[in-house]
């Protein structure tokens, strides 16, 4: 009892004593609301199906004048909270982005984040700046959930008073904010149901996950009871109807899952096809007259279309294939060999799938735990659904991209220094979202505090690029592309770094600090291998510079988070955000 009270005056007293960040204005005029410098009209936001019928539409919209009507129809349709034609449901932009980044504001104010309240103010009117012009948006869940007044989370949360997690109480309002979790799954029946009702939460809040399913034994092994395993794809078709009737945060669109087989489980030539197989019942149910729309009758009635798969393979599998060598899968429980392949074949079959049906796709397991930077606290197993989030098991990550276009000066130029400052008001802002969120699994909510992932990232590439006459598929393509991501996690990391002296450094952080900087010092030295010669002098030197105070600050301060960048595919917020172009693509 005696320890549980000082851990908590310990924890009272480094609050006490957090001195906070200074925060500086760059976007935004004090004195003046980001709110008024806005032109607003209103307009009517409607939306119809594939046969012409009106499916959603709400008349009245304020949205600021620049806004396309695409972006209208998004945000009214998607992120405006309250039953449409109630009172308590939103009608203006303004509405929306108050209630998200005030809350925020306020979170990161009662966190100690801000030295003094005009820093807290400063930090507020930026942040609104950058979602009221389309510089940046935060995913999903957060527009869903975040500042609304009924209960929006479910689980565990983070007691800042007696720095433990806790179950969420009655009527406590802890909104689900991320969009990405992976969580794990044990070779037992009661840890597979137990994913199967974990992801059902998620989905619900809007949010996907991501397994690898490789502790699971293989099918006909034997069980310690007597009788013999089913097997994984077994229970991916029960995980996969789960997710096709759940729909993503009670909004329009499907859950979303990854599913992850290692290249050395018995049943990874199974599972390598059963997408495929299950496609070929639908091109016949199509040639029979069946509906083969995305949720018509055709696909609706076959399994996987729920998920994305990806085989996960280690640099011994791809030597084996260079090396035209044999393969060998093996045994869940006992680690004997079972099956061989030539490697070369195994990997004609990825290519071939996926040729039919996208997938599977492949994760290269060494190289993504070559570049983790939490080493000493367990190895990468797995991704979120679009494969860009990838950490420890049992973790999530709230998301937000930057819209590249929106950093475009006059003539073109890309504005290096209002893009930094962008990364670093909205880094600060993920940061903050973290221990004022709900988790699902209580050992999610744990890590979440410990380690502190984010994934900032960007939009619109490929746009950016072609308004520039670079080709996409060029040197100098890729040379832009490397700086500008070199610049926001350099400055993304250094942001990280402020908060940790401000602050603290994430939990995690002291068992893994030699990893960690490792692995810092790969991105400072990969910023090297650009070509200068092909980008402009100041993001080429915006590059470096930010990586060198990274490490430098890093060194002494440490890091507020395990990692801070991903670049996420922008799906919904591109639309809201006016990109010509989502995520990493070409126009």
């Amino acid at each position: 009892m005696m320890k549980q009270v000082m851990t908590e005056i310990e924890v009272r007293e480094t609050a006490r004593e957090r001195k906070g960040l200074e925060f500086s204005r760059y976007f935004s005029q004090e004195g003046k609301s980001p709110y008024q410098q806005v032109q607003w009209e209103t307009r009517t936001a409607s939306i119809g199906n594939d046969k012409g019928a009106v499916i959603f539409e709400q008349c009245d919209v304020e949205v600021p004048a620049d806004w396309s009507q695409t972006a209208t129809n998004i945000v009214a349709s998607k992120y405006f909270y309250g039953k449409p034609g109630s009172p308590e449901r939103e009608t203006s932009v303004a509405q929306l982005v108050h209630r998200v980044v005030d809350t925020i504001a306020g979170w990161g104010q009662a966190g100690g984040y801000f030295r003094t309240p005009a820093d807290a103010e400063n930090f507020r009117d930026e942040l609104a700046h950058l979602m009221l012009s389309q510089k940046a948006c935060f995913n999903s869940p957060v527009w869903f959930n975040v500042g609304v007044q009924e209960k929006r989370g479910y689980g565990w949360v983070y007691d800042r008073a007696g720095d433990r997690v806790r179950q969420l109480e009655d009527g406590e309002r802890r909104p689900q904010c991320s969009a990405c979790f992976i969580v794990s799954v044990k070779d037992s029946l009661e840890s597979i149901l137990d994913l199967a009702k974990t992801e059902g939460m998620l989905f619900k809040w809007g949010s996907g996950t991501g397994t690898n399913l490789s502790a699971l034994r293989e099918e006909n092994a034997p069980l310690q009871g007597g009788g013999s395993a089913s097997g994984p794809l077994s229970f991916m078709k029960g995980f996969d109807a789960f997710a096709g009737v759940i729909k993503s945060g009670g909004k329009t669109r499907r859950a979303a899952k990854m599913v992850i087989l290692n290249a050395d489980h018995p049943d990874v030539e199974k599972f390598i096809w059963c997408k495929a197989k299950e496609e070929k019942k639908a091109y016949t149910l199509a040639e029979a007259g069946y509906d083969a729309a995305l949720d018509g009758e055709a696909y609706s009635s076959i399994f996987f279309q729920n998920a994305n798969n990806s085989v996960r393979a280690a640099d011994e599998f791809m030597e084996a294939v260079v090396s035209d060598a044999e393969w060998w899968t093996r045994s869940v429980v006992g680690g004997q060999p079972k099956d061989r392949y030539r490697a070369r074949d195994l990997l004609r079959m990825i290519a071939e799938a996926t040729h039919q049906c996208g997938d599977p796709g492949m994760q290269f397991d060494s190289t993504i735990n070559r570049w983790h930077p939490c080493k000493n606290s367990g190895a990468i197993n797995a991704s979120n659904p679009c494969s860009e989030y990838m950490f420890l098991d049992d973790s999530a990550c709230n998301l937000a991209s930057l819209n590249l276009m929106r950093f475009t000066g006059p003539g073109g130029q890309f504005e290096v220094e209002a893009f930094r400052r962008a990364v670093e008001t909205v880094i600060l802002a993920q940061e903050i979202i973290v221990d004022n969120a709900s988790y699902p699994t209580e050992r999610i909510a744990q890590n979440s505090h410990d380690y502190r992932p984010l994934g900032l990232g960007f939009a619109n590439l490929g746009a950016l690029l072609m308004s520039l006459g670079i080709p996409y598929d060029s040197d100098r393509g890729r040379d832009y592309a490397a700086a500008i991501t070199a610049v926001m996690c350099g400055q993304a990391y250094l942001t990280s770094a402020r908060a940790a002296e401000a602050v603290d450094p994430f939990a995690g952080y002291g068992r893994n600090r030699a990893p960690f900087l490792e692995v810092i010092r790969m991105h400072r030295a990969a910023v090297d291998r650009i070509h200068g010669g092909n980008i402009p002098s100041d993001l080429w030197q915006s590059a470096r510079s930010s990586w060198d105070e990274a490490l430098e600050l890093g060194a002494r301060a440490g890091y507020r988070n395990g990692q801070v960048t991903v670049i996420a595919p922008t799906g919904t917020i591109g639309f809201m955000m006016d990109c010509d172009t989502t995520g990493i693509e070409p126009d």
